[in-house]
């Protein structure tokens, strides 16, 4: 039964990892994949279709301060993402999140919708946690007041302290994923602004 566990755990490892493995390539396989969160229409003014590709290497990369940005010419597509590196100082979460850009010409104008994506394994856990704390909670409120824990005074302050707990828990959780995500989107949103920056720029003899 251990040894059961044991690999079920190790199982369960290899495919959170992988998961985030798969998810940080910028590969023409791996840049769609990942749970949708949100998208991000914008304008490129004084930007051009052809001039984009002037700005990235013969394999389509381009280097940031903050991330790496790859073109896709055949799609008019750039995939985004911040650094990832394994042994850096900097805070991490379980919500990375990593941006598509769909380009299209408009007049002066590059018309941009970047939809950002996280992790499936982040995603999953996530609901997983919610579920799981939000209809544990309620079938034990449930079965309490079945019970008849509802029946007097110090049942009822025990149930209300309950309630009040379960709701504590989902307050927590959910304001950790707020902050996580901002923290996360603000990153890719860093990126983006560079690429920006960077496109608009005047192109170096």
């Amino acid at each position: 039964m251990i040894l059961a566990g044991f690999f079920a755990s190790a199982l369960f490892l290899g495919l959170l990892v992988g998961d985030w493995m798969y998810f940080i390539r910028l590969t023409p396989d791996a840049v769609r994949y990942g749970c949708r969160v949100a998208k991000r229409p914008d304008q490129w003014p004084k930007t051009e279709l052809s001039a984009v590709r002037e700005r990235f290497t013969p394999n389509g990369v381009l280097m940031l301060p903050h991330g790496v940005a790859w073109f896709y010419p055949e799609l008019s597509q750039i995939a985004i993402r911040p650094q990832y590196r394994f042994f850096s100082r900097r805070f991490r979460t379980a919500w990375p999140v990593k941006g598509l850009i769909h380009l299209s010409p408009h007049d002066q104008a590059l018309g941009a919708l970047c939809v950002k994506r996280i992790p499936w394994s982040s995603a999953l856990i996530t609901f997983m946690w919610f579920a799981l704390v939000s209809i544990g909670s309620l079938a034990f409120i449930v079965q309490y007041a079945m019970e008849g824990g509802f029946a007097s005074l110090g049942g009822t302050l025990v149930g209300i302290s309950i309630i009040g707990l379960a709701g504590l828990v989902l307050t927590f959780g959910l304001v950790t994923l707020a902050l996580s995500y901002r923290l996360e989107d603000t990153r890719l949103m860093t990126v983006y602004d560079e690429l920006r920056d960077t496109l608009a720029s005047p192109v170096s003899s």
